[in-house]
């Protein structure tokens, strides 16, 4: 795993949330930058997919841990 990932997983709950929050609101304005014309940076676009879908894992790790462990 990379230190991204490590580091990550280190972090509370409410804060893996908030980190989710905030990188769908960038990815929705890199979106719109995209369609008029003023993004230039292309890459940030997959950057945030990606780190969008490393905070859903980690959160969804959490979720099943907390339901293995009721059971």
């Amino acid at each position: 795993m990379s230190e991204k990932t490590n580091k990550l997983r280190e972090l509370p709950l409410d804060e893996l949330r908030k980190q989710l929050n905030d990188a769908r609101e960038e990815l929705m304005k890199l979106r719109f930058q995209q369609a008029t014309g003023e993004l230039t940076d292309t890459s940030r676009l997959r950057h945030t997919r990606r780190h969008i879908a490393r905070l859903l894992t980690i959160l969804r790790e959490r979720e099943r841990a907390g339901e293995g462990g009721m059971a």
